[in-house]
């Protein structure tokens, strides 16, 4: 049914002005906007508490750890010597999370074992003695046992009552940097059909769940209210359902702290990127579009629901998930262009963030970074923005003459004052020349660094250094095009010989002959990171990872593998029973 004309101009109209609000503002305009934002809303002195805490970083699994004691994950036992450290590398604040369920005696009392404990506040007391604000939390309990309070309503609500009403007692008379966090990525799906320990394989539907956090976290209030002490105005931080910030999810925790009526309640989710680009899946090898949209649109979403409306934000973890299997998982120019836009878009909103470390980031033993250069993003961000470069690889062709490499780089407000290859600092005019925002390397200069016979791989760094901010390096590469051999094996154990020849494998597809996508995700020919294939550099081939070849179909696989420099390779798995073999094709 077509509407009446006067409607149609007033929906002509509404577009229009939508459309006009939708545009990307230029940089300065979107600033003063936000500025004038902060200036409307009335922060209070919460907001000076939390915005306090930034910096924040994780003791992740340690304390945590659903084993008998905190090593069992394979971390040291925590000294006082890194949580100073973590207060001398520039932190404010520490989220210690604990995991009480193997330490909780029996009904009724349900006692929280004294040993465990002391242990807990000696670690937490370390902490306030290093000036850092503190959030202690009940966390892995969430899916252990929480998860079951639909089904088990009045145990689950008593067990958690009892454990929370020891903590707050033993900590009643701490200064209130130390925070109650009432329990991590809560979910209620445990004990109902077909739900899994931790999946979201769920009868009981959201609105239900979120039913269902919103009683627990009024009862945690209430509970830390009522023991006293310094407890009785103490900061307390309340998750979203699953720590995730979905509009719903953020709209329901909005209401929850609405109806408490408590100056003292802080907000906190989770944020570990857009899935495809955070696991490696789906083609998305780099920081594109689309991720950097999911991050700016999520942090929008938490600003305009929370922080605007006076309740301050606490990003409690945030990292990528592919970390899960190896920090190498997204390549490491994508990886810092990544964490350089979420620490601006963080610092803009005024929401507090806590890196999730689970002993990958800082060695707790030698107090050394694993990756130097992510922690240098990752600390720029927390003052400023960082000039980055389209790409960290530069490769050279093996063979083909050295030319002058045009560099395209995002300045973000900075100025280059240096340029070096390895330890020389290049000479401005001669070795290179700075225009807009092209780096032209001069093909003299970078002959310097290749060597002469152009060995294969890694021939130096070149490193760009600017008047804030970090530094952008790029890896000077000489390739060729990979070698792939005849591969025999079985979906038990198979790999393809690779010589890599200096070059970088960047994602797989894998597609029947039919031109149907192989499972898992049958979505997308790109098959994830280290789950489905990994390269190994040290070993010369390219693993193919048992539970995907089990889930194939028997016959023909095409497979291309796509490679850093560009290059391409085509490949063909056969698959008979549990026979898998494998050779290049034309």
């Amino acid at each position: 049914m077509n509407p009446p004309s006067h409607h149609f101009v007033l929906a002509l109209v509404c577009i229009t002005l939508c459309l006009f609000i939708l545009l990307p503002l230029p940089a300065s305009a979107a600033k003063s906007e936000l500025a004038r934002q902060h200036e409307m809303t009335a922060f209070g002195p919460l907001q000076s508490d939390v915005d306090g805490m930034q910096p924040g970083w994780n003791l992740g699994n340690s304390l945590d750890t659903v084993g008998p004691d905190e090593t069992y994950w394979g971390n040291p036992r925590v000294t006082r010597e890194l949580i100073q450290q973590i207060a001398a590398q520039g932190y404010r604040s520490i989220r210690i999370p604990v995991t009480w369920d193997g330490h909780i005696g029996d009904a009724p009392d349900y006692t929280v074992d004294p040993a465990y404990m002391a242990r807990v506040q000696e670690v937490v007391q370390w902490a306030l003695d290093a000036n850092l604000y503190v959030v202690v939390n009940v966390h892995h309990d969430s899916y252990l046992w929480i998860s079951q309070l639909e089904t088990d309503h009045d145990q689950v609500l008593s067990r958690y009552k009892a454990v929370w009403n020891q903590i707050a007692k033993q900590f009643k008379d701490e200064p209130r940097k130390l925070m109650f966090e009432s329990v991590n990525e809560p979910r209620f799906n445990r004990g109902a059909t077909n739900a899994g320990d931790m999946g979201s394989g769920s009868n009981i539907d959201e609105a239900r769940q979120l039913e269902l956090l919103h009683e627990l976290n009024t009862a945690f209030v209430k509970l830390v209210r009522e023991t006293g002490g310094n407890n009785a105005e103490r900061p307390l931080v309340l998750p979203t359902l699953e720590g995730s910030p979905t509009q719903v999810r953020l709209d329901s925790l909005q209401q929850t702290i609405a109806r408490l009526k408590d100056h003292n309640l802080i907000a906190t989710v989770h944020y570990y990127g857009y899935w495809p680009f955070s696991v490696n899946i789906a083609g998305h090898t780099t920081f594109d579009t689309d991720t950097k949209n999911d991050a700016a649109s999520t942090f929008n979403n938490v600003y305009n629901t929370l922080v605007v409306q006076g309740i301050p934000v606490i990003l409690g973890e945030y990292g990528l998930l592919g970390f899960d299997k190896h920090t190498d998982v997204i390549e490491q120019g994508e990886k810092l262009k990544y964490f350089e836009f979420i620490g601006h878009q963080l610092k803009e909103k005024k929401i507090t963030s806590m890196l999730w470390d689970n002993g990958q980031h800082l060695n707790r033993q030698t107090f050394q970074w694993a990756d130097p250069d992510l922690f240098q993003m990752i600390q720029a961000s927390w003052t400023g923005r960082s000039a980055l470069g389209e790409s960290d690889l530069l490769y050279f062709r093996q063979g083909s003459p050295v030319e002058d490499r045009p560099l395209t780089i995002k300045l973000n407000g900075n100025k280059l004052v240096a340029l070096y290859a390895g330890e020389e600092m290049l000479k401005a005019g001669t070795d290179y020349s700075f225009s807009g925002n092209t780096l032209t390397v001069k093909s003299t200069a970078l002959s310097r660094m290749i060597s002469s016979t152009q060995k294969l791989g890694n021939n130096g760094i070149l490193t760009a250094k600017f008047n804030q901010g970090a530094e952008w390096k790029w890896n000077v590469i000489v390739s060729t095009e990979p070698e792939l051999g005849h591969a025999t094996g079985t979906v038990d154990s198979i790999s393809i010989p690779t010589q890599f020849q200096g070059d970088q494998l960047a994602t797989m597809e894998a597609v029947y002959t039919s031109g149907e996508n192989t499972a898992p995700q049958d979505w997308t020919p790109y098959k994830e990171f280290l789950t489905t294939f990994a390269p190994s550099y040290e070993t010369n081939e390219i693993k193919l990872q048992p539970d995907w070849l089990k889930g194939l179909h028997d016959g023909q696989i095409k497979l291309t593998f796509h490679f850093w420099s560009g290059e391409l390779i085509r490949y063909t798995l056969i698959k008979n029973g549990n026979q898998v073999t494998g050779e290049v094709r034309n």
